[in-house]
């Protein structure tokens, strides 16, 4: 052995601090714990990104597949049940597979609920939305390209006899009711961590079993304007702009009432997710 005690000393505290920090990442909390900070880092923002065009193509990909996949083969291929239930899922597996690299927004209205409720850097919000835009043309596109243009299928309208004012106030109460789930699960006391994949799924999937045949029950902007803007389809568009954003809006306000101001450490860290380092 080379070198003097001094050196074989240093050597072996930084090898003990190297086997601590790998023993950390294996604890279940290596990414928030020692990663925290990272989404202040630019040099991630790509990555961040990335994430959210990806997770809003896949939320998208199934959300219009169904409609489209229905109307392709006829009959009831695709049946309502699974046509709501599916997205839900989707969302939650987005959630717990890429949920800490991002904050799995995969919606403008939350990320602007997120923002406006102090969780997440406004400047970092354009990006975000133009990259959910993105994410749920690219799934139209592929759709499309597979399956033909199938009408209006895939998007979301109003439900026969249903006014688009109706369906805008119905797009309100239930983005209303969504976003406080997100904001609800992601805060203090009641940060749920993974489980926060299933209330928010829950969430979608029960609101689209009741609300999906008078709007859609799209809750969501670039899912809604995504496919409209690809299908040159703009029906109704303005529900499905106003609804969600009024909605995230009323959320944040009950966030306040409930729990108080945001911008709490468990608030930051689900909305801005942490990245480090492989």
């Amino acid at each position: 052995m080379t070198g003097n005690p001094s050196e074989r000393t240093l050597s072996d505290r930084q090898q003990v601090a190297r086997h601590a920090d790998v023993a950390l990442r294996s604890m279940g909390q290596p990414n928030s714990v020692v990663g925290q900070f990272d989404f202040w880092n630019d040099r991630y923002e790509g990555r961040r990104l990335f994430a959210e065009v990806l997770g809003t193509f896949f939320l998208v990909l199934v959300a219009v597949g169904g409609g489209m996949v229905n109307v392709k083969f006829g009959g009831d291929a695709v049946p309502a049940g699974a046509r709501v239930v599916a997205p839900a899922l989707m969302v939650a597996a987005i959630i717990l597979f890429m949920g800490t690299v991002s904050g799995a927004h995969l919606n403008p209205a939350v990320s602007l609920a997120f923002a406006a409720r102090g969780d997440f850097p406004w400047k970092r919000v354009p990006a975000y939305i133009v990259a959910q835009f993105v994410g749920a043309a690219l799934a139209t596109l592929l759709l499309w390209a597979l399956l033909g243009k199938q009408g209006d299928a895939g998007l979301t309208l109003p439900g026969p006899g249903v006014s688009t004012v109706t369906a805008m106030i119905w797009e309100l109460v239930l983005t209303t009711g969504l976003v406080s789930v997100i904001l609800g699960s992601a805060s203090g006391a009641q940060q749920v961590g993974p489980l926060a994949a299933i209330a928010v799924g829950s969430y979608i999937a029960l609101a689209g079993l009741w609300g999906a045949p008078v709007s859609g029950a799209s809750m969501n902007p670039a899912r809604s304007l995504g496919p409209a803007l690809v299908l040159a389809d703009w029906t109704a568009w303005w529900a499905y702009l106003v609804g969600p954003l009024a909605g995230a809006a009323l959320a944040v306000g009950i966030a306040y009432v409930l729990r108080g101001r945001g911008g709490g450490t468990s608030g930051t860290r689900a909305a801005q997710g942490a990245l480090r380092e492989p």
